[in-house]
């Protein structure tokens, strides 16, 4: 079954990301439940994840709040490996094409932005742009290895609509995107792949963008 969520409209992106959440929060935007686990028997794990979304011509406004067993945050340079740590990740298109963007981050706001389609293959958002997109994480921004403790953090991501230039994403109330909000940890002691969305595949892939929910910009 598709999920299907509508997307508040915000007057404008916040001027730092870690204003999202007291802005989130002022419009009593809900958190969304990220628990589909699609591989039980080899990866069972579930952390507790949830996030929320807000959008405006300008851009997108991500939240994400996570509580899991253990974290990771080894990498600091964008478009590194980042879902191998403590990583979220959100992949969204335009409802009639099958090109999409992926954004991945690891919990201390290390940020990768890939561009996936038949008609543009693979590329990665470039450096400079990436450095546009706000990121705020609870835990700082300094990396550090594997910590094996139980641990609570948040991450907030203001992302300008220009990051979306290769292959602009309709930004308009009424629109509806498709997308689906995942949580891994691909070298973390317990590997996981949580989705917001069902993944119809044999093992572990986030790149189905035939599994996407829907996302109504209200």
């Amino acid at each position: 079954m598709m999920h299907s969520i509508t997307v508040p409209r915000i007057k404008a992106l916040p001027q730092e990301a870690a204003d999202v959440p007291q802005v989130m929060d002022a419009m009593s935007v809900p958190f969304e439940p990220v628990g589909v686990v699609n591989w039980p028997e080899e990866y069972p794990y579930c952390p507790d994840v949830a996030f929320r979304m807000a959008w405006c011509p300008e851009g997108l406004v991500l939240h994400y709040k996570v509580s899991e067993q253990s974290v990771r945050a080894v990498y600091s340079k964008d478009n590194d490996q980042v879902w191998t740590d403590s990583c979220v990740e959100c992949f969204v298109r335009n409802a009639d094409s099958n090109t999409y963007y992926n954004i991945e981050c690891n919990c201390v706001g290390t940020l990768l932005i890939g561009l996936r389609g038949d008609d543009c293959g693979r590329s990665h958002i470039s450096p400079e742009v990436l450095a546009t997109v706000k990121r705020w994480a609870s835990l700082g921004r300094e990396p550090f290895g594997d910590r094996m403790e139980s641990t609570d953090w948040e991450l907030a991501l203001v992302i300008p609509a220009a990051v979306f230039d290769k292959h602009p994403i309709s930004l308009a109330e009424g629109v509806k995107l498709r997308a689906n909000v995942y949580k891994c940890g691909d070298n973390l002691p317990i590997p996981h792949f949580v989705s917001w969305n069902p993944i119809t595949a044999e093992h572990p892939n986030f790149h189905r963008p035939e599994c996407f929910g829907e996302l109504v910009l209200g």
